[in-house]
């Protein structure tokens, strides 16, 4: 937000230089980013008068005009067109230097000396973005005469300076000067001036011009109008549109003026419609039909939906509710009444329908961080009294205001000794009231507690834990002494979800896995991306009430879709290969809609791209849990999950219970996230492997007698599992397999199709006496003939 200090002094009297204002309310907790003067450098460019303009007899686009300064004429030549004797107009004399070091010289022009020059808006140091259309091309013309050879810098007031702020979405009171000049006034206790509004009523009754207002939406919960008839359009008065541009606002035309003078002055967006352009002289406050259009200010046509609130005549939506007017209904030159809109809409609706059509405007920045319903009606009569003040209109009597649900004025009770207490220092009731009072809270001390009133512009000031950082920053947090902490301190033992979650990520990143954190909030679309049936239970999901946007819309019932967009992300950025972890929680509701709090569960998610395939993540996973304490994982065959490819994935088994999921996504899927590599992801129930871990370890002497190692390599159908295989083994064993270990799996041109050919390495120990080559071969005859028998396998040779 831009403050003109200027603007800041008509409610403030101090003679405080800019920099001491800025310090003090950045102490006092208003973040200024700068200061910054009006005047870039101007010298030597004073108020001259055009005496006469006569054609350059060598150019046909160039006029040699006599300039009177005061002391001398000057000749100067220009290209200008807009200019006319008797004009008033800023002159930059020899030697006078302009914003970005122009120095002005003598120049000759075809012949014709010049000694100056006539000066633009642009060229005086304002911003293309401030300047009235219609000023953009040409000389500044003055608006009225001024004593020649005064500096223009004193004419236009470019010896003030503006502070920027940035404010806090907590305090949409501050996006306006009288709300900063409450913080002025607070933090210097110096009194505060506030503009008296006095209407002065006309002839006629506002029914005369309007049938009537219908508010049929929730999502607007005040609306006040006013009539201004006998309107003239023309330019605003000089004073109105320096307040304006040095606001960073452009001046369009006297009414719309006045509307953006109060909106910066109190707050409150408002708007002005041309009564005559309204079908059926009546207003209809409502939420938009399907697929109705309009054209706004800007002169792009926008497509409307049911969840955008609008202003419409009988006929269509004449303005987007507190984003942007309908150029249908825009004041322009022929119009003589107009209908004044004060209102107060939904921060939700209005952030919602700004987002989704990608149109930020003053109103919609204000009306999204919420406002004050009570000033709907002060800032109309504000707009009444300056109509009035320059002739500009005549007000009509009475007003039409749909305020059903009044908003009141709250009481906070505060606890002086909870005030002392929580900021650490030592200071008396009276003045914790009178901190209070200089920010306009009226307080009465009672019973030993502070009992203080809300003005209902103070939206943030709910709880009596505000009341005291309000105390703190006007006492000032930086005259807060640090301090030791204080009590009585326990020995604490970290928790032993978290020691576990501490050993899974550093496994992982052994493995060379990077750790990521993506949101718990994803879009319902994501949900059809990874092909989820309609009926499954991943898609009860809760959604939220006042989400960031669709894409943020729901709390996540898996970790699949943020693991599927990362990589995506990664893949189509030209990254070659990636292996990432996350520990993340899912959101499951109890029941929909929801009337508790959901079940958080904590998933371990894995997921990879590059050289590696289907058997690098189920090592992972099986030496993870193996340091865990967690041995003896089942794998069994998953088909029916649509995310997955249904023949390269399983599901893990441990106690009789799904541990989770492992295996390669579905191309479909890949697709969707326009990825043509081999996706592989693991999901795992964090909280099972937290219950499961065990770092009891028994100690096992070195094995006093040697291992018999022996291959097996078998052809089989490709749907049978490797665990299937160990199995089988291990049953024959008869308590002497040390290890099994598979170490090859091939197809190829030796192996018939829909087969492959798998290798294992079996270790034989006895941990009695030395194994004899009978014993080992005897139980790898029986391994192999249970294989052929049951499994249908092949010896390969």
């Amino acid at each position: 937000m831009l403050l003109p200090v200027k603007w800041l002094k008509d409610y403030i009297d101090t003679d405080k230089t800019s920099k001491d204002l800025a310090d003090g309310l950045t102490l006092s907790g208003s973040h200024v980013e700068s200061i910054y003067s009006l005047n870039n450098g101007i010298e030597k460019v004073i108020v001259g008068k055009i005496t006469s303009i006569e054609k350059h007899p060598n150019a046909d686009k160039l006029v040699i005009c006599q300039i009177d300064i005061g002391e001398e004429v000057l000749q100067i030549v220009t290209g200008a067109k807009n200019i006319n004797e008797g004009d008033f107009v800023p002159v930059a004399t020899i030697g006078a230097k302009l914003p970005g070091n122009v120095e002005i010289q003598k120049t000759n022009f075809r012949g014709i000396d010049s000694y100056g020059m006539l000066c633009s808006l642009k060229e005086l140091g304002y911003s293309d973005s401030v300047i009235p259309k219609e000023k953009k091309d040409g000389i500044f013309i003055l608006d009225k005469e001024y004593p020649l050879g005064s500096d223009i810098v004193d004419v236009l007031g470019l010896n003030d300076e503006i502070i920027e702020l940035e404010i806090t979405p907590n305090r949409p009171d501050c996006l306006s000067i009288i709300g900063m000049a409450r913080e002025t006034s607070a933090t210097f206790d110096i009194p505060m001036k506030e503009p008296t509004v006095t209407v002065f009523n006309g002839e006629d009754d506002i029914y005369d011009y309007l049938d009537n207002i219908n508010v049929e939406s929730k999502n607007c919960t005040r609306y006040y109008a006013r009539i201004i008839k006998d309107v003239k359009i023309k330019e605003s008065p000089f004073w109105l549109q320096t307040r304006l541009m040095e606001a960073g606002v452009r001046p369009i035309n006297n009414i719309v003026d006045i509307t953006n003078y109060v909106m910066l002055e109190y707050g409150e967006p408002l708007h002005a419609f041309d009564l005559d352009k309204i079908e059926g002289k009546k207003i209809i406050v409502r939420q938009a039909n399907e697929g109705e259009r309009l054209i706004t200010l800007d002169n792009m046509e926008r497509k409307l939906s049911p969840e955008d609130l609008v202003i419409a005549d009988e006929k269509s939506p004449i303005a987007i509710a507190g984003v942007m007017g309908g150029l249908d209904s825009e004041v322009t030159e022929d119009t003589k009444v107009v209908l004044l809109e004060g209102a107060n809409f939904s921060q939700r609706s209005v952030r919602l329908t700004s987002k989704k059509l990608g149109l930020r405007t003053e109103a919609s920045s204000r009306f999204e961080k919420g406002l004050d319903p009570n000033l709907c009606d002060i800032a109309v009569n504000r707009v009444c009294q300056l109509v009035d003040l320059i002739g500009a209109g005549k007000v009509v009597n009475s007003a039409i205001d749909i305020y059903e649900d009044i908003k009141a004025e709250k009481v906070i009770t505060l606890r002086p000794e909870r005030v002392n207490k929580l900021l650490g220092i030592d200071i008396s009731t009276d003045d914790m009231k009178n901190y209070l009072e200089l920010l306009g809270l009226e307080s009465t001390f009672e019973d030993g507690l502070i009992h203080t009133t809300i003005p209902t512009y103070r939206l943030d000031l709910s709880i009596e834990a505000d009341l005291i950082e309000e105390i703190g920053r006007l006492y000032g947090f930086h005259n807060i002494a640090s301090k030791p902490l204080v009590g009585v301190f326990t020995r604490v033992e970290r928790p032993y979800e978290k020691t576990i979650e501490d050993k899974v990520k550093s496994i992982l990143v052994g493995f060379g896995l990077n750790e990521i954190m993506t949101y718990s909030f994803i879009s319902p679309k994501a949900y059809d991306k990874i092909n989820l049936e309609e009926d499954s239970h991943l898609r009860k999901y809760i959604s939220l009430m006042n989400p960031l946007g669709e894409d943020y819309s729901s709390m996540r019932t898996t970790l699949i879709p943020t693991m599927m967009d990362l990589l995506s992300r990664n893949y189509n950025r030209g990254i070659e290969s990636a292996y990432t972890f996350e520990i993340g929680n899912i959101f499951i509701p109890k029941q929909l809609p929801v009337v508790e709090l959901p079940d958080e569960k904590k998933v371990l998610s894995i997921g990879f791209y590059g050289k590696e395939d289907f058997y690098y993540l189920k090592e992972i996973i099986e030496k993870m849990l193996s340091r865990l304490g967690i041995q003896g994982i089942e794998y069994t065959r998953e088909e029916n999950n649509p995310t997955f490819h249904p023949g390269r994935t399983a599901n893990l088994i441990y106690s009789g219970e799904k541990l989770g999921i492992i295996g390669e996504i579905s191309m479909d899927v890949c697709e969707k996230y326009d990825i043509d590599k081999r996706i592989y992801i693991g999901q795992l129930d964090f909280d099972k492997i937290v219950k499961w871990s065990n770092f009891n370890r028994k100690y096992s002497p070195l094995p006093k007698y040697p291992a018999m190692i022996r291959d097996i390599a078998v052809v089989l159908d490709e749907d049978i599992l490797v665990g299937e295989i160990q199995k089988k083994m291990e049953k024959h064993g008869q308590g002497l397999i040390e290890k099994i270990e598979l170490f090859d799996i091939y197809r190829g041109n030796q192996v018939p199709e829909g087969m492959k050919s798998v290798a294992f390495s079996i270790t034989y120990r006895s941990k009695e006496r030395t194994l004899t080559d009978k014993e080992v071969n005897d139980i790898q005859e029986l391994i192999i003939k249970d294989l052929e028998d049951n499994l249908g396998a092949k010896l390969r040779s």
